[in-house]
Formats: C-alpha cells, structure tokens, sequence
C-alpha cells in the first residue's frame, strides 16, 4: 500500500516531520514515542503522550469523500473550522499542529493533547463508587456537564457525535472543566434545529445503566434545561423522554 503522503496545509515549523510520521503510522509502523489508541473501525488514532500529540487518520469511505479531501472540502478541515469556532465562542477544544491527505485519499490531523479523562471514565471508574463524598462530586459532575453542554446549545453549536467518550472532564478548585473533541460532526446554527438538540442529548445519555442511572441522567437534563428558558415546560420534557427512549433503543 502506497501511504506517502500530500499535505495541505503546515500548521508548524515542523511539518515535515510531521509528513514523515503521518506516513509511517499510515503503514501500521509506530514511530519512537507513539502508541496506539482504542478508536472506531472506521479511524486510525495514536498518540505520543511526551509530545502531547495525538494522530488521527480517517477513512475516505466513498469516492465523493476522497475528492473532497484533496479539494480542501474534507473531514479534516472540518473539524479544525469546528474547534477553532469552539475556541472563538470560549469552549474548549483540540489546537491543530498539522493536517493532510494520504496517496490512498484518507486524511489525518495532528493536534495537541488536551487535559483530562472523558466524562465516561469519571462516572464507570473515577467516580464508580458509592461513599457519600463520591455521590456528591459525581452528582456536581452531572450538573455542570448538563449546564456545559446547555450553555453549548444556547450558543448555537451542535456537537453531532456527543458521547461521553468525546467529551473531557478535569476538577480542580472544587469545579469540574470541560473540552470537546472528535468535533468533525459538528455545526453551527442559531437557533440549533430540535433534530439536532435531540441527536445530542440522545448520544450523551448513551450509557449503560451501570455507570448511569435514570436519575444521573435526569440530574444532567435539568442542569441543561436551566440554559433554555424559551422551551416550555412540555416541550421540554418530551425532548428529554425522546432522548432517554432513543438512548435506549440505540
């Protein structure tokens, strides 16, 4: 297989090396420093923990996909646009060191490691048991993740992939902080379609009942209602029952 690679854009100094690494993780070979990461089917990812730098390589699964990549319209500057509007707005998310296009038409990014466990690992293990002092910051956690996410839809953006897997939780200072990746789904949209709230909220409740429970769930939803005033109380709670019915059924 022919992994050299065409770059589009140099995001740093040291595009070149990074050219060279894209082309032998493409080839399943790891460079010094760099290791794998559990990912879906359908991506490459590694990471190199002393550089700070996590590799990404998607799969161009169609031939208008392909075209778009080497046309600048792929999935890769798509999730740049969409971090850097995250970043403009005061969200956290992934700066990009560089990004590319393989002879084989998959594109791969390079970005900057971010602080953190996802919100997934808090609740099945950081935050896993049941003492009082742990119920208490997980319950914190479920209300600030609700009013993240809240204050996410308030401003107009769509995450479009918002497992708990996607999105980075850090405490300090008695508060729990947030960040967003894998943000090539995403949109901005003001207001964001109901769709769309919908597909969101659906994903993040996608959980099993061992490290989320009904009232976990609800404890979050209401912390995000609280950043939508102008839904009414109806239509509030049927969204908040199709997303926990879609989560289920999903």
């Amino acid at each position: 297989m022919d992994t050299s690679a065409q770059t589009i854009t140099r995001e740093s100094a040291d595009g070149t090396d990074l050219e060279h690494i894209a082309r032998q993780l493409a080839g399943r070979e790891l460079p010094a420093g760099w290791e794998s990461v559990a990912s879906s089917a359908h991506d490459l990812v590694a990471r190199n923990p002393a550089a700070g730098l996590y590799y990404k390589e998607y799969t161009a699964r169609s031939l208008p996909g392909r075209l778009g990549a080497r046309l600048g319209l792929g999935v890769a500057r798509r999730a740049r646009r969409n971090s850097a509007r995250l970043a403009l707005a005061g969200f956290t998310a992934p700066q990009y060191r560089g990004l590319g296009v393989l002879e084989n038409g998959r594109e791969y990014v390079f970005v900057d490691a971010l602080a953190g466990e996802s919100v997934s690992h808090w609740l099945r293990l950081a935050l896993g048991d049941r003492d009082p002092a742990t119920l208490a910051l997980r319950r914190a956690l479920l209300r600030e993740l609700g009013t993240f996410i809240g204050r996410l839809h308030a401003a107009g953006f769509l995450h479009g992939d918002l497992r708990s897997d996607n999105v980075l939780a850090t405490y300090k200072g008695g508060q729990f902080r947030f960040a967003l990746i894998n943000n090539e789904h995403g949109s901005l949209r003001r207001p964001p379609p109901g769709t769309g709230l919908l597909a969101d909220l659906a994903a993040l409740s996608r959980l099993p009942a061992s490290a989320a429970t009904r009232a976990d769930r609800w404890r979050c939803f209401l912390a995000w209602r609280r950043q939508h005033p102008e839904l009414g109380h109806e239509e509030a709670r049927l969204l908040a029952v199709e997303a926990y019915r879609r989560r289920a059924k999903d």
